[in-house]
């Protein structure tokens, strides 16, 4: 039988979960205070369908670029389109979930581009993270960003790290 005190931890990450997970629009509301207050918005995107070391290294570094780290996650309709099909295997509302519980990540907010260009144009980023397959030039958003004042960071992969690899060794083991 549930305490007072369980029912109240409950709430209490209920709530902190509610507060991380934006709309574009809240996001922006959020953000505009905070940047007048001077802190430093980093932004990074992606599918995030299977957290692994590597996403959580990522994030990790992204934060120590900026004071408030934003996560922009593809919707289920977009991740369909660039990955294909069979995925996401999680679904934006879980992955938001599960990136809320990570304490170096503010705020996660989902769009329902292939690309992210919009929110960053929205949000204006002080800076802006991707993982280490991204060329600086070729990130999406860098042009902006950097007309903007701000910088475009490339962080350098975890070696044996990677969404793709985990699914076919899951699939694997179901053969």
């Amino acid at each position: 039988m549930p305490t007072d005190a369980d029912r109240k931890r409950k709430r209490v990450v209920v709530g902190m979960i509610k507060n991380k997970i934006k709309t574009i629009s809240e996001l922006r509301a959020a953000v505009g205070p905070l940047k007048k207050r001077g802190k430093r918005i980093v932004f990074t995107n992606g599918c995030f369908d299977i957290l692994h070391k590597g996403h959580v290294e990522l994030f990790k570094k992204a934060k120590s670029l900026g004071d408030i780290l934003i996560v922009a996650i593809n919707s289920d309709a977009s991740v369909k389109k660039i990955k294909g099909r069979k995925r996401p295997i999680n679904s934006a509302r879980d992955r938001a979930v599960v990136l809320s519980a990570i304490s170096f990540i503010d705020f996660i907010t989902v769009f329902k581009e292939t690309d992210p260009a919009r929110i960053i144009k929205k949000i204006n980023p002080d800076a802006l993270v991707k993982g280490g397959d991204w060329r600086k030039k070729e990130i999406i958003g860098s042009k902006y960003v950097m007309s903007k004042g701000g910088k475009v960071y490339s962080i350098p992969f975890v070696k044996g790290y990677s969404t793709s690899r985990i699914i076919n060794a899951v699939a694997k083991l179901s053969k």
